[in-house]
């Protein structure tokens, strides 16, 4: 049987919902840098391509012409001009549904853009030239895809995020808490007593009495209920053995069962 080192236990805070933000979380969260940024950038990209659409649509563009016709310095026809409607309606319905939703829009239209710069780029001036690309569109692809990148992930995507990004909460929110450390001298001297015992116990040459401090102390996890176990084991040898007649548990054999229902997920018994 191979026994753990005592060492600093982290709690694991599965199965424990977190709280509910406050209600003004998400007020605050809406006014901050990253989600205007967000928000603005999704929608002037929108608009532009809006426009872009609209002006295409409406000059009679034949639909799946491959030889376009100029708007705004761009070549365009028909399927390309619906295209950027429907792309520039998204962006805008992103941006007022919210901003968590326009950036995981923006990353991914991103994304597409790049693509499309790449496969319009490899049929040019081919009769699969479906949306009547030109150098210019191709250019215009590969930019509009980095920057809605760019401020799709911003202040989203980072190995480090500013504390001050509403995208950081979440991660805050599932910090465990602060390990408990001894104050007393009993519990520092508990701490010490503790680790030999667990190291004896390893090296197989632990006494009885250390043996079943460390088979208790395995049923919890925290540093506190391991630290809590051992002074109720020292507790029990500092008062006399009951009657073995009386129907009580030891002190010890409370401690085990403690160890044990906290393992299940059961409460503290009320008489002790």
């Amino acid at each position: 049987m191979s026994m753990k080192t005592h060492l600093p236990h982290r709690t694991s805070r599965r199965g424990h919902p977190h709280p509910a933000a406050p209600a003004h979380q998400d007020t605050a969260d809406a006014d901050s840098l990253v989600f205007r940024v967000q928000r603005t950038g999704a929608i002037c990209v929108g608009v532009f391509l809006l426009v872009f659409g609209l002006v295409g649509i409406s000059g009679g563009l034949a639909f799946f012409s491959t030889d376009g016709q100029r708007i705004f310095g761009l070549s365009s026809n028909g399927l390309l001009s619906t295209i950027s409607i429907v792309v520039g309606l998204v962006l805008i319905g992103a941006a007022l549904r919210g901003p968590r939703v326009a950036s995981t829009v923006m990353i991914v239209l991103g994304v597409l853009f790049l693509v499309s710069a790449l496969g319009n780029l490899a049929v040019l001036r081919t009769s699969l030239n479906f949306l009547a690309f030109e150098v210019s569109n191709v250019l215009f692809s590969i930019a509009v895809g980095l920057l809605l990148l760019t401020l799709g992930a911003y202040g989203r995507v980072s190995g480090n995020l500013p504390t001050d990004s509403p995208y950081a909460h979440e991660r805050a929110a599932d910090a465990d808490p602060p390990e408990s450390y001894p104050s007393t001298p009993e519990e520092f001297a508990a701490e010490a007593a503790m680790r030999e015992a667990e190291i004896a116990v390893s090296n197989h040459v632990g006494t009885e009495d250390q043996r079943r401090r460390v088979r208790a102390m395995a049923l919890v996890h925290t540093r506190a209920d391991r630290r809590r176990i051992w002074l109720e084991f020292d507790a029990a040898l500092a008062v006399p053995p009951p009657d073995t007649r009386g129907s009580h548990p030891s002190a010890v054999a409370r401690a085990v069962s403690l160890a044990r229902g906290r393992q299940h997920g059961e409460g503290r018994p009320a008489g002790k």
